[in-house]
């Protein structure tokens, strides 16, 4: 075991769309520019997590799946790929990983699967990023029963908006019934328009809505179509053009995430 101490968070919203995925690679990226080490754990069965950081997955190589599936004949180490930028691993997904859902419906403590398989990572890394599925699924009731914290994007629109209320429910009552520890780090809007009144009145109601005021994250994430470009050629965005928003955006959000501990509560 290491002798770091790893922040472990995810990046969670049941919503698809509002740059769950795009915060977990970029933020890495931009922590890593920091001088971090970091593993991202992709639990998306679309894995595009895995793809946005320029891996290949091929049939022989040990993903997330198997960790989950067979967490006492492999070890978390066996599945740690390291990316292009050293000090900055993946355990990739694959799309098998949507059947694991039924695969452990009948299994005794299911939902720590997770937890268990990544238990001797801990130390080893200054931040562990999970990436989640848009469902309130038990892959990631498994993401929320491991991690210590949980960042919330959410886009700058009525729909994302009126969905947070849910997603903290589901966040306390895992708190509350599966892991005590978990905690809200905080809400970054994302998806900003700075031409649209929507996006200007969705942020000013989650500044001013006492529920989420608290947690949000002075950092705004602008619409960037360089970020997509980026994930285009599995490159985050800050490796892809240092000069563009979303470079600028995410170097923001580690900066304020380094200095925000993981000690808002609900």
């Amino acid at each position: 075991m290491g002798d770091k101490k790893t922040r472990i968070i995810a990046v969670a919203n049941e919503k698809g769309g509002v740059g769950k995925t795009v915060t977990v690679i970029n933020l890495a990226a931009a922590l890593h520019q920091e001088g971090k080490t970091i593993l991202v754990v992709d639990m998306d069965p679309q894995f595009n997590a895995t793809r946005g950081l320029g891996v290949d997955v091929d049939d022989e190589m040990p993903t997330v799946y198997d960790l989950v599936k067979e967490k006492d004949s492999i070890k978390a180490a066996e599945t740690i790929v390291p990316t292009r930028w050293e000090g900055l691993d993946l355990i990739p997904s694959h799309v098998d990983l949507a059947g694991a859902e039924v695969e452990l419906v009948d299994e005794a403590g299911r939902e720590n699967r997770l937890k268990e398989a990544l238990e001797s990572l801990s130390g080893e890394y200054d931040f562990i990023l999970l990436d989640t599925p848009p469902s309130l699924s038990l892959l990631t009731v498994n993401v929320l029963a491991y991690a210590k914290e949980v960042i919330v994007p959410c886009q700058t629109h009525p729909y994302a908006y009126a969905a947070l209320d849910e997603l903290f429910d589901t966040i306390f009552a895992i708190k509350e019934n599966i892991n005590p520890d978990l905690k809200i780090t905080g809400v970054v809007a994302t998806l900003f328009d700075v031409r649209t009144r929507v996006s200007h009145s969705i942020l000013e109601k989650l500044k001013n809505d006492d529920r989420y005021a608290d947690f949000l994250f002075d950092t705004v994430i602008r619409v960037n179509t360089t970020i997509a470009e980026s994930a285009g050629v599995g490159k985050p965005v800050i490796f892809f053009r240092q000069n563009c928003y979303g470079s600028f955006d995410y170097a923001s959000l580690a900066e304020e995430l380094l200095t925000r501990g993981s000690t808002s509560d609900f």
